[in-house]
């Protein structure tokens, strides 16, 4: 039986992750007129990556991974999923682009069934066609010309899913600062490409993902290192939702991020959704809280709890439901 209060405190670090992921990534517009996408990526890793091993030291944790594989695949899809998450948060809306990135637990569902066989009981196929009906009322595509801005979004969603996956089938019983430092090593190996890329040609510089390296300014290296510490704090306060709640009581508390962002965008940069937009955020709410739920309740009933899961490591993400902003 579920603690009470440990589903209160996970409930309560949960949120207040997801309330400052959604304030930090709304300066990610204030970082896209100082400097590009790769540059911005390398530097921010580079800064993570120096401050987590000083808090593995402290902890006495290992960050060598027991899995290589596993773990290198699993940084990569996620590296992907957040240089397209970023990327996308320079031209558009916060809350567009986290509606996007919240198809994550729909692709989960429709890749566990194609390749790993698992069954999908009705209730959460209704689920995922609800979500994916709030998405597309949150991104309003024009299907007659399918744009780059609609498709990113969800790009960063199947290619987060992928990240949970491989974190559940091949990542189990990491520890969580492993996996940190491995996605945000890989992130930056990312931004070091795309800055190698920018600077051979293939960027015109005249956007945020098209430009290369300029001379960092004060405003870049302070927005830089805000997204850096809050990226690390809100991990750390997801991290220990979950340690101290089962996943599925958890997970469906990391969709207040649509709220935040929306709530935020608003009040910082004067982002407002339309009521059809509202209606898509609201089902994706609801979607991804039966998934969870139903996909935890499945979960309790046939396997026991695992190491990972007691750390706050590959057991984390195994509903599907996204890590986002990291």
């Amino acid at each position: 039986m579920q603690d009470r209060a440990g589903v209160i405190a996970g409930a309560a670090f949960m949120v207040g992750g997801m309330a400052i992921i959604g304030l930090i990534d709304n300066f990610v517009k204030e970082i896209a007129a100082e400097a590009g996408l790769w540059q911005f990526h390398l530097t921010r890793s580079a800064m993570v990556c120096a401050a987590i091993p000083v808090i593995a030291w402290g902890l006495g944790v290992s960050l060598i991974p027991r899995r290589k594989l596993g773990v290198l695949l699993r940084s990569i899809f996620g590296a992907l999923s957040m240089a397209v998450y970023f990327g996308a948060l320079g031209v558009m809306p916060i809350a567009q682009v986290g509606a996007g990135l919240f198809t994550a637990p729909i692709f989960v569902l429709v890749l566990s069934v194609v390749f790993f066989g698992q069954g999908v009981g009705v209730v959460r196929v209704i689920a995922a066609a609800v979500g994916f009906a709030g998405v597309l009322l949150v991104l309003q595509p024009d299907l007659r010309a399918l744009e780059l801005a609609v498709v990113l979004p969800m790009a960063a969603g199947l290619t987060w899913a992928l990240t949970a996956l491989t974190t559940r089938h091949l990542c189990e019983g990491e520890h969580v600062l492993t996996l940190l430092f491995g996605f945000f090593a890989t992130l930056g190996v990312v931004g070091a490409l795309g800055l190698w890329a920018m600077a051979v040609g293939l960027g015109d510089g005249q956007s945020f993902a098209t430009r290369g390296w300029v001379a960092p300014t004060g405003a870049f290296w302070f927005w830089t290192g805000i997204q850096a510490a809050g990226s690390l704090l809100a991990v750390s306060m997801l991290t220990r939702a979950y340690q101290l709640g089962e996943t599925s009581y958890i997970a469906p508390f990391e969709y207040s991020f649509l709220v935040f962002a929306g709530t935020w965008g608003f009040l910082i940069n004067d982002e407002v959704l339309g009521p059809g937009a509202l209606l898509g955020v609201g089902l994706i709410i609801l979607a991804g809280g039966v998934i969870a739920w139903r996909s935890g309740d499945r979960t309790e009933k046939e396997a026991p709890v695992r190491d990972g899961e007691a750390q706050g490591g590959a057991g984390a993400e195994e509903q599907g439901a996204p890590k986002v902003g990291l």
